[in-house]
């Protein structure tokens, strides 16, 4: 920046930001600000109803070459719908831009440092990564060529509030950079194209960090579920929740109920390495060079990545399965590398992967209903009870139900592995699915989930609260 520049910034203003600070940065009168809005509403009220509907804000919206698949005609309409009745009137959609532009004018100033009534590509690139998104000054320069209009090198508020006034989530900087990233279109001639850059994090290894710590805690504080489950599951004789505990009590004690949870939590941080890695190197392969997958290529390249992560570590879960199973000899823990060598001594090296063909089957029906009643629960949180995109603790209980949902669906696949893995004896998926069948009827498929589904809620919400925590103590916020 120069420093003539610098020296004509005005002074912080104190106090909130109101509707006469975004007049005077947009340079308007009242009056010409209102004649803006009532001619924008007119150009989406096309038919001349005195109304908005879906169909006249898609119609708009795809006029101005925003394209319909990223549902920005029918979350607009929620945001503006104050009264639910399916319409936006004049009223409301003046309500949504009074709003709108404010909250613009606020980021606006945050990201402008030097408070010189503009942004320069520099401070664009601050709040990214502050934010912990990296891009390339390739990425960054057609940001700034998109939104800089009168093509001086910075965006004025005019144009920054030109090019989020439709966007209708909430303007954090994340936001506002995917919606560049993933909807506006770079004009060449008359054929539009979505930017090819890509975000990168630029502090992956700390996301990576607070993800596996979180995790860890999440599976110790859970252990004793998961310990309780696994023995229920490989049980085929009837036998309750107490009668269990109390087995497990009396061979181990307390420390019975963490058994396996060594393994547990070393297996957390190379699973969500190799997941992370497979996912990034299966999205331009799927999505083509413009990275964009949409939701089908995500559940697709996710569920993918998870067979990979999972083939890779699946033997160490195939020993914690083992280890949690096995009864103690004369009240003593069976000993990790013995246990491990025996395997290998007496079965072979196949045997690690025991129940390996059910687990990578229950991935994708798993992943597609964790999706689909996920996206559903937040629609509906949207629908009645929010204008705007939920908040975290929200999206933290329609994850919570949609896992629960998602794994109810495939825990029949689940006992199936469990009893391939802790079975010595050489047995196939179909052979142990006709077994479980004939012995045990239908119930026998369901052994262990009421603890299984006793973890989700404490297991998330401990993942959710660490996570949150790690990122605040590794300024990833």
């Amino acid at each position: 920046m120069e420093t003539g520049k610098l020296n004509q910034t005005p002074a912080k203003k104190h106090g909130a930001t109101t509707m006469e600070d975004v007049l005077v940065a947009l340079h308007e009168t009242k009056e010409e600000r209102d004649l803006r809005i009532r001619r924008l509403f007119e150009f989406f009220d096309s038919s001349k109803l005195g109304f908005l509907d879906d169909t006249h804000i898609e119609k708009g919206l795809t006029s101005l070459r925003i394209p319909p698949k990223y549902k920005y005609a029918r979350d607009l309409l929620r945001v503006c719908d104050s009264n639910r009745d399916g319409r936006v009137d004049y009223e409301e959609f003046r309500r949504y831009m009074d709003a709108k532009e404010l909250e613009l004018y606020i980021i606006f100033q945050a990201i402008d440092v030097e408070r010189n009534d503009d942004i320069c590509p520099d401070e664009l690139s601050q709040a990214l990564v502050k934010s912990g998104i990296e891009i390339e000054d390739k990425e960054l320069a057609s940001f700034m060529e998109h939104v800089d209009k009168d093509k001086n090198g910075t965006i004025t508020f005019q144009e920054w509030r030109d090019f989020l006034l439709l966007h209708p989530h909430e303007a954090t900087v994340e936001n506002i950079y995917h919606h560049w990233e993933r909807v506006c279109l770079i004009d060449i001639g008359e054929q539009p194209v979505i930017p090819d850059g890509i975000s990168k994090h630029a502090q992956r290894s700390k996301l990576l960090l607070a993800g596996g710590l979180a995790g860890a805690v999440s599976r110790t504080a859970t252990a004793p579920l998961d310990r309780l489950k696994v023995v229920l599951q490989v049980q085929r004789t009837k036998s309750g929740v107490v009668p269990t505990i109390k087995k497990i009590w009396r061979e181990d004690k307390l420390l019975g109920f963490f058994r396996g949870n060594g393994l547990n939590v070393t297996k957390v941080a190379p699973e969500s390495a190799i997941k992370f890695a497979a996912y990034e190197m299966l999205k331009p392969i799927i999505g083509g060079g413009d990275g964009e997958i949409g939701t089908k290529g995500r559940l697709l390249a996710g569920g993918l990545a998870g067979a990979v992560a999972q083939t890779a570590i699946y033997p160490m879960d195939l020993v914690k399965t083992r280890l949690q199973t096995c009864v103690s000899e004369l009240g003593k823990t069976p000993n990790l590398l013995k246990l491990t060598k025996e395997i290998w001594v007496q079965e072979g090296p196949r045997a690690f992967y025991k129940g390996l063909y059910p687990s990578l089957l229950g991935i994708i029906p798993y992943a597609g209903i964790d999706l689909a009643a996920y996206e559903t629960l937040k629609d509906f949180s949207r629908t009645y009870f929010h204008h705007d995109e939920p908040g975290p603790l929200v999206q933290l209980g329609c994850g919570m139900t949609s896992g629960a949902l998602g794994a109810s669906c495939v825990y029949p696949l689940q006992v199936v592995r469990t009893r391939m893995q802790a079975d010595s004896a050489k047995t196939s998926m179909s052979q142990e699915f006709l077994k479980t069948l004939k012995g045990e009827g239908v119930r026998g498929f369901y052994r262990g989930i009421f603890p299984n589904l006793f973890k989700v809620i404490p297991s998330a919400s401990i993942s959710y609260l660490v996570y949150e925590a790690m990122k605040k103590n590794l300024a990833l916020d």
